[in-house]
C-alpha cells in the first residue's frame, strides 16, 4: 500500500484522498463521521487517511475563513514593490517586515518588472496610508504602488485537486 511511503507525493494521492481534500477544503469543520460518509469510507479508514495526509503535510492546517468586511477590513489592496537592493541582508529584513505586519495576507517574490507583490487587507484608505508609512519606515524600497480592489470576482483558498 502506498501509505508505507511518507511523505505522500501528489502522484500517489488516489481518488479517495482527493475526495477527502476537496471535502475538507470546502468545510474543514466536518466531523470525521460526516467526512467518511461523503467519501464512502469507514470512520476509522477515513481518520487514518486524514492523519496520513496531515503527517505528509499535504494538509498543512485547518482554518476558519472570516468575512473581512464583517470584521472591519473591507479594503483589499494589491501592493506592487520594486527594489534596487537584492542582497541577502536586505531580503532577510524585508521578510521580517512582511512577517511582522498583520495587514499583509500574502507576499510573493516575482519575476519580470515587479520584485514583490503583497496582498494587504485594511479598513479603508486611511488605514492603507498608515500601513504604507509603517512599511517604508521598516525597509528601503525603490518604488511602491498600490491598486485598490473594487470588486472581488473570485477569491478562493480551494485548490483544484
Amino acid at each position: 500500500m502506498y501509505y508505507d511511503f511518507i511523505p505522500i507525493m501528489i502522484e500517489k494521492l488516489d481518488k479517495i484522498d482527493r475526495a477527502i481534500l476537496n471535502c475538507l477544503q470546502n468545510d474543514a469543520s466536518l466531523a470525521i463521521d460526516q467526512l467518511a460518509e461523503q467519501v464512502h469510507l469507514s470512520r476509522n479508514a477515513c481518520w487514518r487517511r486524514v492523519k496520513l495526509l496531515e503527517q505528509a503535510e499535504v494538509i498543512t492546517k485547518r482554518v476558519a475563513l472570516v468575512d473581512p468586511k464583517k470584521v472591519g477590513l473591507g479594503l483589499s489592496v494589491m501592493v506592487l514593490i520594486r527594489t534596487s537592493n537584492h542582497d541577502p541582508n536586505w531580503l532577510k529584513d524585508f521578510e521580517k517586515a512582511v512577517q511582522d505586519m498583520s495587514e499583509i495576507q500574502a507576499a510573493h517574490r516575482m519575476t519580470g518588472d515587479l520584485d514583490y507583490l503583497l496582498k494587504v487587507r485594511v479598513a479603508d484608505v486611511n488605514a492603507y496610508d498608515q500601513f504604507y508609512q509603517k512599511l517604508i519606515s521598516k525597509i528601503d524600497l525603490t518604488d511602491v504602488s498600490a491598486s485598490f480592489v473594487m470588486q472581488d470576482l473570485k477569491d478562493t483558498t480551494a485548490l483544484k485537486i
